[in-house]
């Protein structure tokens, strides 16, 4: 890179606080803590289906008048996006409609993981997942590192879809549209270092559960 006077894209950081109190909101315990005392946790998942974890981020385009929110199910057995709503606004509605999408893939009987933003403690979330028979379970205040699969997932759309792009004329509506195909390719088309057999193999998301046999 420094031979061909490139240098990596350095995103503005922003800081959001999404949990903006707490009355009338529910918090959940941190399931997946494999060590309580110590805060050590463990979202991984030896199937697809398991822990996703949910999460909510800002998209903003240019000129910071058109702003999109994508609220993502992210697997992390593989990284999958299994579902995906996204909207202007960080509401109840996108997360409600992450969730019924997380449970028609998999049946119900999930533990969802989320961080403790205020729309994954809001009274009718509760009661969704009580009705998908979903055991909530959401990072300790302060304790992002839980959401690091969404984490992960949101860095690399900012840089590899928004960055280093003319958004000029584009509208939220149409940057939904390249988020979901970016989400499709991402899942479809780009390769993926996997731990398999003591070694490492490259392969697609959908190409290895097609090859393993493994369905959400």
């Amino acid at each position: 890179m420094r031979g061909e006077g490139l240098a990596a894209a350095r995103p503005r950081r922003r800081r959001h606080g999404p949990y903006a109190g707490g009355e009338g909101l529910r918090a959940a315990p941190s399931l997946p803590l494999a060590d309580e005392a110590r805060g050590l946790r463990d979202l991984s998942a030896g199937r697809p289906g398991e822990v996703p974890v949910a999460d909510v981020t800002e998209l903003g385009l240019p000129d910071g008048a058109r702003r999109v929110r994508p609220s993502p199910r992210v697997d992390p057995c593989d990284g999958d996006v299994g579902a995906l709503s996204a909207g202007a606004g960080p509401s109840r509605a996108l997360v409600a409609e992450m969730l019924e999408g997380a449970v028609a893939a998999t049946g119900g009987g999930l533990t969802p993981h989320s961080d403790r933003g205020w729309c994954h403690r809001a009274p009718d979330r509760v009661a969704a997942c009580g009705a998908a028979a979903a055991a909530r379970s959401m990072s300790r205040r302060g304790r992002s590192p839980g959401n690091a699969a969404a984490g992960g997932l949101f860095g690399r759309l900012r840089v590899e879809l928004l960055h280093g792009r003319d958004w000029s004329g584009v509208t939220a509506g149409e940057l939904v549209g390249e988020l979901s195909g970016y989400i499709r390719r991402y899942g479809e088309g780009g390769l993926k270092a996997f731990g398999e057999g003591g070694g490492t193999v490259y392969d697609t998301i959908r190409g290895r559960r097609e090859r393993l046999g493994l369905a959400a």
